[in-house]
């Protein structure tokens, strides 16, 4: 019974941060950044949220981790206002990693395919 509160709140709490993301949070660094998931402890007091960027390159996802720490105050204030709640989980941010792992595999299928004509 708690796992599916527990998957309840994940993701209400990635819908809503995406929402907040595209609407409220005004800063550049966060302008390609999107949410892909969200664990929340058992006691819902931590939430770590995954995200990724379309960039590649190492500058834009420090820039980006810099944003996301800067925005969180804002992010877990909007978050109490559109969740109900007793206490808001603290939130931290971790980039995505299976993108560019995805990626990586794409490309030595395509380059094996390619060394085999």
């Amino acid at each position: 019974m708690a796992q599916y509160r527990i998957g309840r709140v994940s993701q209400e709490i990635q819908k809503e941060t995406t929402d907040i993301l595209l609407k409220r949070v005004r800063d550049p660094r966060v302008a390609g950044v999107t949410i892909t998931g969200v664990n929340v402890t058992g006691d819902l007091q931590q939430a770590t949220i995954y995200y990724s960027i379309l960039s590649d390159k190492a500058g834009d996802g420090e820039k980006a981790q810099r944003g996301l720490e800067k925005a969180t105050g804002l992010i877990r204030m909007e978050l109490g206002q559109r969740i109900r709640l007793f206490k808001i989980p603290e939130l931290t941010f971790a980039r995505d990693e299976s993108v560019q792992y995805g990626n990586r595999i794409d490309e030595l299928i395509n380059q094996l395919h390619r060394e085999e004509r």
